[in-house]
């Protein structure tokens, strides 16, 4: 019972501090996040993206022009929101579902993968 309480006070705790991200002070010029990205998001990206799309030269190529062009569209703390909606949205109860049915968060989600899009335009289908 302690334990399902604290989980539920992370969650909240969680949602809360999204909450307030979300609400801070507007994203950096386009010229500045391009290069906001840290090392470990960038390596964990390209990871994922090339266990996707094939462990080939090929693959690390266009999945480092994917995470170069995904930057140039959407700075790292907006893409780091959406992807803990993503991650808040695959759980279960009350919480999940309030990241499932929150305009806001839609929003963001629908930032991400339009720039998802522009990214896999520009480096895997060109």
């Amino acid at each position: 019972m302690i334990r399902k309480l604290a989980e539920r006070g992370a969650l909240a705790a969680l949602a809360l501090a999204i909450s307030l991200t979300l609400l801070a002070a507007p994203g950096l010029a386009a010229d500045d996040h391009e290069n906001d990205y840290p090392t470990e998001a960038r390596a964990d990206y390209v990871f994922g993206c090339m266990a996707a799309n094939g462990q080939t030269s090929e693959a690390l190529q266009r999945c480092s022009c994917s995470l170069d062009a995904l930057a140039s569209i959407l700075p790292y703390d907006k893409y780091v929101q959406a992807s803990t909606i993503l991650s808040m949205r695959q759980g279960i109860g009350q919480r999940s579902n309030e990241f499932r049915s929150t305009k806001m968060f839609d929003d963001k989600v629908a930032e991400l993968r339009r720039a998802q899009a522009e990214a896999e335009i520009r480096c895997f289908r060109g």
